[in-house]
Order: structure tokens, then sequence, then C-alpha cells
């Protein structure tokens, strides 16, 4: 007898694709400095997200390129020189972010005091 494999299950979340998409680990970071301080180089990126490593930076920031988020401009100069800068498409997200942001700086205690309630019951 042939084992019956189920169907699919449909994503109940029509958002999970889009939350892989920008909040990731460090995504949302390196998306937030480039919309909000514009084009800079490598280093401005890594100096303003504290913790994030040369390694994984460039990984986001290639990954981002790649989804259309971050546009990547190669100078040739002596030395080359190259800037990262929010996309259009990128841009779209300021509605969201601060929407984030906002209910960040509205809800964030409440939240911190239900973890902080939550583990002092735990045993």
């Amino acid at each position: 007898m042939t084992p019956v494999t189920p169907p699919p299950v449909a994503d109940p979340c029509p958002i999970s694709p889009v939350v892989d998409l920008f909040f990731g680990r460090w995504s949302t970071q390196v998306l937030w400095v480039l919309i909000h301080d514009g084009r800079m180089r490598f280093n401005e990126v890594q100096q303003r997200i504290p913790g994030v490593t040369p390694k994984v930076l460039t990984q986001r920031l290639r990954q981002l390129e790649r989804d259309g988020l971050v546009q990547r401009t190669y100078h040739p100069e002596v030395p080359p020189r190259v800037e990262y800068a929010a996309t259009a498409l990128a841009a779209t997200l300021t509605p969201l972010f601060d929407g984030l942001a906002r209910w960040s700086n509205e809800h964030l205690a409440q939240v911190l005091a239900a973890r902080a309630a939550y583990d002092a019951d735990v045993r």
C-alpha cells in the first residue's frame, strides 16, 4: 500500500515571506540606517550598527541588493570606493518602519513588564 502524502498546507499568514525578507537578523538595522541616514560607505554602515561583523554585514548587503532594496555603487577611483543606498522600493518601507517605531514607543514597556511577570512566575 502506497502512503498518502497530504497536500501542502498554505501558509495561514500572508506576511510570512515579507517578515522573513525584512526582519531577518540585521536586515532591519541595515535598511533603517540606509533609509534614514542616506547613501554611505561600508564602514559607515558598520559604525552605525553596533555588533554586526563585517562578514555578516557583507552578507546582508548582498541579500538586500539581490532583493532590490539596496543599491551598490562602485566608483572606479584610486583607491576604489563603494557606496550603498536604499532603493526607491526600500523607501516604501518608511511608513511601516515608522508605525513599528511608534508601536514600540507606546507598548514596549508593557511587553517588558509582561516578560518580567512571566519569568517571575515560571518555576
